[in-house]
């Protein structure tokens, strides 16, 4: 309402040109001069006349009105069939969108329905009476077929948008032309997460999609537009592709996830104390497939044609893989038959080891020369006390064997202020160099600086000989020995069995290596055994400086004996390599639409792939428990394999014998038989009458 000042109230309401010419003439006694004051007064009030304020609410504000019916024509109504674990996780994205929900599923789900503000419905017929803009198709793969025969599409608009989620696209699409009428337009889209792997959030996350079918008419490309939105606001990484190409990328990529994903789940799996980077990356794709239905992943199977390509090709990977080492542990065996009388006679030849007394004191010569150190300390300078103090917690070390491993220890070392030597068959002398490391040619030269720790940096199946050819006469009686192995209870007994009394023995395991520990050791497992350590403080203290580098770094310390150690390595280290080498040997590559799982195990391929076979030889050779280990690994495969094609058998026979059974009824029919110009002659039930007579 308009409020005028009160200076205006006596004014008669204006009236319009139009009234003016029927207006009565003024009277002939008025003045001229009074004319003219009274047509001054009303220019007075005519320009004194303003709005002041508004003092009532407005029936409609025209702004917030617009906006509301833009917000309202950029809403959906989605009808959701299929309410399981995967409509409802989709649901609940819809419906903070503001978008309106309804559902329809074969269990009652209406109180999940009611707890996500979507409207349930029992009777797919009435849901489709409510017009939904957009069908959204949450079942699985297997009965896609069947519930879309069910629904009642007559009762929809014709022109509704009919959305498939499936894992496999070629099939969806197929399925979707054949049976929908054309009409209809078709959208057929693949969220490559689900509600384990986008529980968080679906920022970064691979839409896939291809719109098989949409109309022209600019409100069903708005509707499609709106539908993709959603993923899109969501921060999916939308993939535009054919369904086709889809399909070829989720055989390797999706199929393979699952089928890694499937066995170790049957080997039940469990963290240990002394996970790796990949074992736990193992661990995690066993948790993001683990929820996925077996239908799900037969469905993988049964209708991407290339999926029984990748199970053949993973099959002989695997059997590639055993009979490597098979074949490796047949010429082990061999030599051990055939080559023992030469091994003996090569050790005698070239080793000959020291003698010692019950006590520890040597029998043979041993060089006592330590060198001159020429230390001069000012007196009374506390900075070259604190100095000399600082320089006697430091070590010598030296490294046994100094290929990529033994160079990866010993940069941490050597800024640790630790003094590092180092010797190889190979020449690393620049390597050295660069790394400030003292390179050795001679090991007798190396051993003759006595170091504090021989730290041994040398394959599994290189440890034997290379112990047996150090001259350990040359060393310290009560130098540290220290490996490195992967295994433990195997260096543990060589070191027991070849090393006199007075040498302390460690046994650790950094479960990392220049892949996994390229960016830092921080968290990382380091696994140790204090063997047989001496006494004596300073031997103490020695063992503690050295696991000191490991635990400045940030490493988790996990101190347990070699057995035990193994025990856990096998069902983690052995079965992680295990799988890593048998991926590599598929060539997977890195697709337009990765999933989570798929990454996970192109990491895991990254990261075992730098080690050597002998590395990987070693874990099945030396540990008790890989055998075993592998054998399950092959029987949780031959299992699913089992698993998937009776399956298949049953899919087969189920076609065989209903074709049968039509066949048979189709028979009971009456044939008509036709003469040869195609007139009817009469039915076969006739016939048949004609000869019972």
């Amino acid at each position: 309402m308009l409020s005028l000042s009160s200076s205006l109230l006596h004014i008669p309401t204006p009236k319009s040109p139009l009234s003016s010419l029927f207006s009565p003439p003024l009277p002939l006694s008025l003045s001229s001069s009074s004319t003219r004051a009274t047509t001054l007064r009303l220019r007075h009030h005519r320009r004194g006349l303003r709005i002041q304020s508004l003092d009532a609410a407005q029936l409609y504000d025209y702004e917030t009105k617009l906006a509301a019916d833009y917000r309202d024509s950029t809403k959906l109504k989605i009808a959701i069939i299929g309410f399981g674990n995967f409509g409802q996780f989709l649901a609940k994205t819809f419906v903070r969108h503001g978008h309106t929900v309804l559902a329809h599923s074969r269990s009652d789900q209406s109180a999940a329905a009611r707890a996500l503000c979507v409207s349930f419905f029992s009777d797919p017929d009435d849901l489709c009476e409510e017009h939904p803009e957009v069908i959204v198709l949450c079942t699985s793969i297997i009965s896609a077929e069947l519930v879309l025969e069910w629904l009642p599409l007559q009762r929809l608009k014709r022109s509704t948008l009919i959305v498939d989620v499936l894992s496999v696209k070629e099939f969806a699409k197929n399925l979707l032309l054949n049976t929908l009428p054309d009409e209809f337009d078709l959208l057929c889209t693949h969220p490559m997460f689900g509600p384990e792997s986008g529980r968080h959030a679906w920022n970064g996350l691979n839409f896939v999609y291809d719109k098989v079918r949409v109309g022209e008419e600019e409100s069903r490309v708005s509707r499609c537009e709106r539908f993709l939105g959603i993923f899109a606001r969501e921060g999916c990484r939308m993939v535009e592709m054919s369904c086709a190409e889809h399909d070829r990328f989720a055989a390797e990529s999706q199929f393979i996830t699952h089928t890694v994903g499937r066995v170790l789940e049957a080997l039940e799996l469990e963290s240990t104390p002394i996970n790796t980077k990949g074992y736990e990356t193992l661990l995690d794709l066993v948790e993001n497939t683990a929820a996925d239905s077996f239908d799900l992943y037969y469905g993988l199977f049964m209708y991407n044609k290339n999926s029984l390509e990748m199970l053949e090709r993973l099959d002989l990977a695997f059997e590639a893989l055993k009979k490597l080492l098979f074949g490796r542990l047949h010429d082990v065996v061999r030599k051990q038959l055939f080559g023992k009388s030469e091994k003996l006679q090569v050790s005698r030849e070239n080793h000959t080891v020291p003698k010692y007394s019950q006590n520890g004191a040597a029998l043979s010569s041993f060089s006592e020369s330590i060198g001159s150190r020429n230390l001069v300390l000012p007196s009374d300078s506390k900075i070259q006390i604190l100095k000399r103090f600082d320089n006697e917690l430091k070590l010598k070390i030296a490294i046994i064997g100094f290929g990529n491993f033994g160079q990866f220890l010993a940069k941490t070392i050597v800024r640790h202020g630790h003094t590092v030597l180092a010797y190889s068959r190979s020449d690393y002398s620049d390597v050295a160099q660069r790394l400030g490391v003292s390179y050795f040619f001679d090991v007798d030269d190396l051993c003759e600086e006595h170091p504090d720790v021989i730290l041994l940096c040398t394959s599994i199946l290189s440890t034997e000989r290379v112990l047996m050819s150090l001259p350990v006469e040359r060393l310290k009686r009560n130098t540290l020995f220290v490996d490195v192995l992967s295994v433990k209870e195997f260096p543990r007994n060589l070191f027991l069995q070849n090393l006199p009394q007075g040498f302390d023995i460690l046994c650790t395991h950094p479960m990392f290596g220049p892949e996994s520990g390229k960016n830092g050791w921080n968290s990382l497992t380091f696994v140790y055994d204090k063997v047989r350590i001496g006494g004596e403080e300073f031997r103490v203290s020695r063992c503690n400086r050295f696991l000191d580098i490991f635990a400045r770094e940030g490493c988790q310390m996990v101190e347990m004996t070699c057995a035990e150690h193994d025990r856990h390595a096998a069902g983690s280290q052995f079965i992680t390599h295990t799988m890593g080498r048998v991926l590599e040997k598929l060539g997977l590559e890195s697709t337009p639409i990765n999933t989570k799982g798929y990454e996970t195990l192109l990491n895991l391929v990254e990261n075992t792939a730098g080690d050597s076979f002998e590395l990987y030889y070693g874990l099945f050779m030396y540990n008790v428990n890989a055998m075993e280990q592998l054998e399950r690994l092959d029987l949780a495969f031959e299992s699913l394999k089992k698993q998937l094609f009776g399956r298949l058998h049953g899919v087969l026979r189920k076609q065989l014998f209903e074709n049968a059974k039509e066949s048979e009824v189709l028979l009971e029919k009456p044939k008509l038989m036709l003469s040869e110009n195609g007139t009817i002659l009469a039915s076969s039930s006739e016939t048949l009458n004609v000869q019972k007579d």
